[in-house]
């Protein structure tokens, strides 16, 4: 698929962070809210902006809107797959007042910081269907008790797994434990055809990725890395019990080095090829693995943790209306064709992306065809969100360089752990 070069560009579930602050690039008021009533009018040509459409349902949907708006054409601008490079991208063309971006797909995380710095419009609530969606996955799109952007998917982190080759190693179920899986890999790998196959990835690149693996471990061992009032709180027994154990993962080779380059795609790449035994990542792989060598051969589980089932971030994008955006009004029609229900349905069925709809979880037709989807929910309600601030990207930043030094030797856990919270503090 295509990315609009012509833009700005420059060189974006999870983390952790400060004590929400009232940071605005434009002055006004303390209040988060824009100056005025957001005037969403004229109708026209939009653009919608978000990741590269790896499962291809993206342009379809589009496609669909415009066949019904011949007038009112939706253009599809796709940013790079990781998450920090279309957060750069975004805040570029923000930071610019450029026009050229119209409907954002923001990463759950980054909702606060667009607001509060007046880059995307304040919405009325009353437009959206919100009380049927989970609750846990509407406040991701709020800054300061309004609403600023609109579920479009949530996210939980799911355990991929090698069905078939458990079974036939002896092994009843998926586990719930860490040392479980280890102890699981080694049956498995006596058998003659997964000798050479790894036992476990999630995506430890310098990057986003790497900070909702690292704070997954973290929330899994017992830890958090901000205690309930926001301040970090990383320095901890429980936080280096978690890190600890992606440390040690690498260093016996449960974690393959390779790992230290995955992110979202290059991990799918290596479990649907046959590398791998147990995968961390979103739900969007289960369509995907569906169609690949390791269909019908794998199932998917709750994380495990240090004693017991573990913890996901929260995942997910919202659709935002950039501030300085033109055609307002089609935005606002389009916002609500690409998040109603209908839609979300779609979405499920054709690239697993998980609803913010309540009712699509117990719908007896789609678990009947995504048994997954019982397990997706519990994910997603056991969720630790990420805080909502203003400087995340000083925060993830802080949290990926040395959770970087740790898992490659440079720093010991206990080193790592004690300079970022220095580093969460300032």
């Amino acid at each position: 698929m295509v990315t609009i070069r012509a833009l700005r560009r420059s060189a974006g579930l999870v983390a952790a962070a400060l004590v929400l602050t009232a940071c605005g690039s434009s002055g006004g008021s303390d209040s988060g809210e824009q100056a005025g009533d957001p005037s969403f009018e004229g109708r026209g040509p939009i653009t919608f902006v978000a990741g590269k459409d790896t499962t291809g349902t993206v342009q379809a949907a589009l496609d669909r809107w415009n066949r019904l708006h011949p007038k009112e054409q939706v253009s599809f601008i796709q940013l790079p797959t990781d998450a920090d490079s279309q957060r750069r991208e975004m805040i570029q063309n923000a930071e610019t007042k450029s026009d050229a971006y119209t409907v954002l797909s923001l990463d759950v995380v980054w909702t606060s910081e667009f607001a509060a710095h007046r880059w995307i419009e304040k919405l009325p609530e009353n437009q959206f269907p919100l009380r049927k969606m989970l609750k846990p996955v509407v406040e991701t799109a709020e800054y300061r008790g309004a609403l600023y952007a609109v579920p479009f998917s949530s996210d939980g982190g799911l355990l991929y797994y090698r069905a078939d080759l458990l079974k036939k190693a002896g092994i009843a179920g998926p586990p719930t434990t860490w040392s479980r899986m280890k102890a699981d890999c080694a049956k498995v790998k006596r058998l003659p055809e997964a000798k050479d196959m790894s036992c476990y990835a999630g995506q430890f690149r310098k990057y986003e990725g790497l900070t909702v693996n690292f704070s997954e471990a973290v929330q899994s061992a017992g830890g958090v890395v901000t205690d309930a009032g926001g301040k970090p709180d990383v320095d901890t027994p429980e936080a280096k019990k978690g890190l600890d154990f992606l440390v040690g993962s690498f260093k016996d080779g449960t974690i393959p080095k390779e790992a230290l380059t995955y992110q979202e795609e290059g991990s799918r790449r290596a479990f649907q090829s046959g590398k791998l035994i147990f995968l961390r990542n979103w739900p969007y792989v289960y369509s995907l693995a569906r169609k690949s060598n390791v269909a019908g051969k794998f199932a998917v589980a709750p994380l495990p943790g240090l004693n017991g089932p573990g913890s996901s971030s929260l995942g997910g994008h919202n659709l935002a209306l950039s501030s300085f955006a033109r055609n307002k009004a089609t935005a606002m029609d389009f916002m609500k064709f690409f998040t109603s229900q209908d839609s979300a349905r779609t979405f499920l069925k054709d690239a697993a992306f998980a609803p913010p709809y309540a009712a699509l979880y117990d719908d007896a037709s789609l678990t009947k065809e995504y048994p997954y989807l019982r397990v997706l929910k519990q994910s997603i309600e056991t969720a630790v969100p990420r805080p909502r601030v203003v400087r995340y990207g000083e925060v993830t930043s802080a949290i990926q360089q040395q959770a970087y030094a740790a898992l490659t030797g440079v720093k010991s856990s206990e080193q790592a752990l004690r300079t970022l919270q220095q580093d969460l503090r300032r």
